[in-house]
This record gives structure tokens, sequence and C-alpha cells, in this order.
């Protein structure tokens, strides 16, 4: 059966939170591993009398198939909202719904990427898009980021030496670093980039997920002809509907719309129309100001409790919103050690490893504050200290 597989499908990792959620399913275990919105925000209710005002409103039409590009009053409500929050000009025909913004990065790359073509890669960066476009076998060219973004200098040296394609970048609240880039980050990127032959992608799901700091400028504000916009109704509405969207420019949109006929068709009609119908009737952003509230109480008692429990020499990023944040243990400690000793001590977390194309046995681990309160966050973070110092012990 093996040489019936495409060389494509070997070359692309399993989802390591896949299979660490099955570890996290014992519910003696405490998990900071998977990166899921808090169910306790999910609008149910609401949706459920959107689902019957869209059905009363549109009947039979309702489960009918529709246009690839995507329902139209949502495209239209997405580009007003650009334009609302963030003073972006984006026409509703320059947007894609898609399956999720993990579909948009599938099309990205079925669209762009023949084998072998450069992808300019944040490290540690989202490890959904390092499987979704190892499919399409490029040459990871990865770039460090740091508490401002991309360290510039090594930017400088890959660029040097490479000519990406592609950029991938999460600049607000990074999964998974948590770190957000700073303006003159951002326009530094920009510069480097601006003219070449790349397109810039900007995923951006946690961006309204801001609990402290200011808001920073978009790529597409910077950099509008190179930039590619992703977008999810995944950590603000409901994971479960796979929602999302992605912005381009005109002649990347015909080519993407092919590849997306290709894969589905169209992304569910069903479930855009009552989203939509959802946001016509409610406050989305009251319903957000009370996820960020949560999330940012939590983000706070996690850092609060790694500052009781963990050794000084463990260092933490300090996130300005989002759901993750990222730790760096003392040099010689692994974190795919750490992990099975925090089993034994019933927490887990996500081991740096699959956050980088390019390394193995990482010092770095990341931990997701969304779906925990206070009280288990400070069970779990004191039982995942005692396992770093019992590591730290057996080293000296």
């Amino acid at each position: 059966m093996d040489s019936l597989f495409a060389d494509r499908i070997n070359d692309v990792p399993r989802s390591f939170i896949r299979e660490i959620l099955k570890v996290a399913l014992d519910p003696s275990i405490i998990s900071f591993a998977g990166g899921l919105p808090n169910r306790d925000f999910f609008p149910a209710d609401e949706l459920q009398q959107a689902t019957q005002k869209a059905f009363a409103h549109s009947g039979k039409d309702l489960l009918q198939y529709s246009s690839s590009e995507g329902f139209l009053p949502l495209r239209q409500w997405i580009a007003d909202r650009y334009r609302q929050t963030q003073g972006l000009e984006v026409s509703p025909d320059s947007i894609l719904i898609t399956s999720g913004s993990q579909q948009g990065l599938d099309l990205l790359g079925k669209v762009l990427l023949n084998e072998g073509d450069g992808l300019l890669m944040e490290a540690p960066g989202y490890l959904g898009a390092i499987q979704a476009f190892s499919i399409y076998r490029p040459e990871f060219i990865n770039v460090a980021v740091d508490g401002l973004g991309m360290v510039i200098e090594e930017l400088d040296r890959r660029l040097a030496n490479h000519s990406p394609k592609l950029a991938y970048t999460v600049p607000n609240f990074q999964n998974p670093s948590g770190i957000s880039y700073s303006d003159a980050n951002r326009e530094a990127v920009a510069d480097r980039l601006r003219g070449k032959p790349c397109v810039l992608i900007e995923d951006n799901p946690y961006g309204d997920l801001r609990f402290s700091g200011s808001p920073t400028r978009s790529f597409y504000d910077l950099l509008p002809d190179q930039t590619v916009l992703l977008g999810s109704f995944s950590k603000c509405v409901i994971p479960g509907f796979r929602l999302g969207w992605l912005v381009a420019p005109d002649a990347l949109m015909q080519k993407l719309l092919v590849a997306k006929q290709a894969t589905d068709l169209h992304t569910s009609h069903f479930t855009q129309c009552i989203v939509h119908q959802y946001l016509q009737d409610n406050d989305i952003d009251a319903h957000i100001r009370t996820i960020v509230d949560a999330y940012g109480g939590q983000c706070r008692a996690m850092i609060a409790a790694m500052e009781r429990h963990f050794p000084a020499s463990v260092h933490y990023t300090r996130p300005d919103g989002g759901m993750f944040l990222w730790a760096t243990l003392p040099d010689g400690l692994s974190a795919m050690a750490l992990f099975e000793e925090a089993v034994k001590q019933q927490v887990v977390f996500v081991p740096g490893d699959p956050f980088y194309s390019d390394r193995e046995n990482s010092s770095t681990l990341r931990l997701s504050f969304s779906c925990v309160d206070d009280d288990t966050i400070e069970v779990g973070i004191e039982r995942l200290g005692l396992a770093i110092k019992k590591m730290m012990e057996a080293q000296s």
C-alpha cells in the first residue's frame, strides 16, 4: 500500500496537537495544550435564533448550492468591518469565503507554490500553516521572531540568499508565541518585501482578542498590492462552522477562485447565512468584549502563577491578547522530555518542536489559557513547575 501514496503526503507531519488532545481527554489531566476557544462563550442561543430566522426568510434556498465567492451580504459585512475597525478599504469582490482560514492557506499554497519555491516562515510559526504548506513541498526559509516581531537582521540575511515567493505572518498575538509585531517592525518587514515578487500573508485570527496595549497597523495598509489577509469567525463566534475568509488582489483572486471551485465548489451556504443573520441581530463587539475580559484575566492568572511556581531561569512571553503564551526552558532542557514528566504530574502542554520546520528537541513550549479558569491554572502551573524543577535537579 505504501507505494501508492503520493510523495507530497509522506512529507507532511501529523498534527502533534491532535495527538496530545487524546491524552487530554483524561479528566484528571489539566490541559494547556489545545488552542481552543472557550465553549462557555459560544452564542448557542443566539445562533439557534439566527437559524430559525434564516429559515423563515430564505426557506429551502438556505439549503441550495451557492456562489464560489461566498454569500455577498456576509462579504459586505466583512468589508464594512475592515473599514470600521482598521480603516482599510476592502471591496466585497476581493473577499473569498473559505472553510476556515486553514483552507485559505491551502488555496494559497495550491495557487502560488511549486516544489522548491521559497516560503518565508516565522520561527516559531503556526504549525497548521507548516502542515498546510508542506503538502506543496516548498523550501522553508525560517526567520526568528522576538518580542517585537521578525528579527530584521535575520530577515536581511535570509533575503540576501533567498527569493521567497510567499511570506507567512501572524502579526497579532502570534500562535504559538503570543507576541505582536510592533509598528516599526511591520514597517521594516514591509520595506524589505516591497517591490519583490513575493506575497505576504497576514493571518489574523486573534486580532479582535486584544486585552491590553494599543492597536497596530495592518500589512495591508503598508503593502496593499502584495498582502493577502486571512480572517476567521472561529475565535469570536463559533469554530465548529469552519467559516473564514481571505482578501486578495484581483489577479490572485481569480486564480484562488478556480482553486476553490476545484476543491469544494463553495463553503457551506447554510452556515454563512446563519452567521450573517447572527451578526445582523447581535452586538458582536459586546460579545467580543466578554471574551476579551475573560481571556485577559486568565492570561494574567497564568503569568502570576508562573511567577510563583516556575524557576527564575524559565522565560515566557507576556501577550497583549490572543490565547497563548510561550515559555523557554533553561539551556539543555528538552520540552519533549518535559512533556513526558508533565504527564506524570497530570498536566499537558504543546512542546515547541512542531512549531518549527527545521528543528527538534527544542527547549520551548506553548501554553494556552483560553479554556482554563483561574483555580485550574494555579493547580496546573504548580504541577508543571514541579515537573520543570524535577528535570533541572536530574540535570544538575
